[in-house]
């Protein structure tokens, strides 16, 4: 990669905050952060995650969109019924991601 996402990522870990990670994507200059909506930690608002990884806890049937640092340390979050609406509202705030998305191997 070239620009400002010039280190690659490593592959998150299987689990992150206690959630089986069904897939995920890193942010690269080929993705367009949409600026679509607004994400706010402590107050201050958020730049564009690093990574994005949909998650799901065990016994539950709804998945966790988790928007990451470069480490896939979670930064915020947005909680979705379907894996479907989950990728749906990732493209909806980086487009272009759809086309990133790998399962955790």
């Amino acid at each position: 990669m070239v620009g400002h996402f010039a280190r690659a990522m490593n592959q998150p870990p299987k689990d992150i905050n206690g959630a089986r990670v069904v897939c995920y994507a890193e942010i690269s200059d080929s993705v367009r952060p949409t600026a679509a909506t607004t994400h706010r930690r402590d107050g201050h608002v958020l730049g564009p995650a690093r990574g994005l990884v949909i998650c799901q806890y065990s016994g539950e049937s709804s998945f966790y969109l988790f928007y990451c640092d470069e480490d896939w340390s979670v930064r915020t979050d947005t909680f979705h019924l379907s894996l479907e609406d989950a990728k749906h509202q990732a493209e909806f705030e980086y487009e272009g991601i759809s086309r990133y998305w790998k399962d955790l191997a």
